[in-house]
């Protein structure tokens, strides 16, 4: 029994995780969210969502690659801000959402899914697909939020 899709329930990590990993291997697709098909990083966390509670997370307005530096809004912590919960930086574990910035004066405008205090997955067009990565010092500094799935 999917335990998020019980009325109220908070997904566990371990079916967070679970399901993270299960899309490995997803091709990078911009915008796109479908499993094995292809998605971006913030597809990657829509269709977790999914998958954990059965129907859609809200529905961003299109963006370009470069939303966020044309922009400079921080679109992509105040959508995670909206739908999940907020907590300290430092605070991550496993079935964490991550949110990371590629430098400091620009918004934010990455996002994977926390494996543990060492990797995460996330989909980013340079690897190519959707990736396990260890949580290395340059992508520690480049943090920017860390949120939990909610209750349903």
């Amino acid at each position: 029994m999917n335990v998020a899709k019980t009325i109220g329930a908070r997904p566990e990590a371990d079916e967070i995780v679970a399901e993270a990993l299960s899309w490995l291997g997803t091709p990078y697709r911009h915008q796109a969210y479908s499993k094995g098909v292809g998605c971006d990083c913030l597809g990657l966390i829509r269709g977790v969502w999914r998958s954990l509670y059965g129907d859609e997370l809200e529905v961003p307005a299109d963006y370009a690659p470069d939303w966020a530096e044309a922009s400079g809004e921080e679109r992509l912590l105040l959508g995670a801000g909206r739908n999940l919960k907020p907590k300290p930086l430092g605070a991550f574990a496993a079935g964490d959402v991550l949110v990371f910035r590629w430098r400091p004066h620009l918004p934010a405008k990455h996002a994977g899914i926390a494996l543990s205090q060492s990797h995460f997955v996330h989909a980013y067009q340079g690897g190519g697909s959707v990736v396990k990565s260890a949580l290395v010092s340059q992508w520690r500094r480049r943090l920017a939020g860390v949120f939990v799935f909610p209750n349903s």
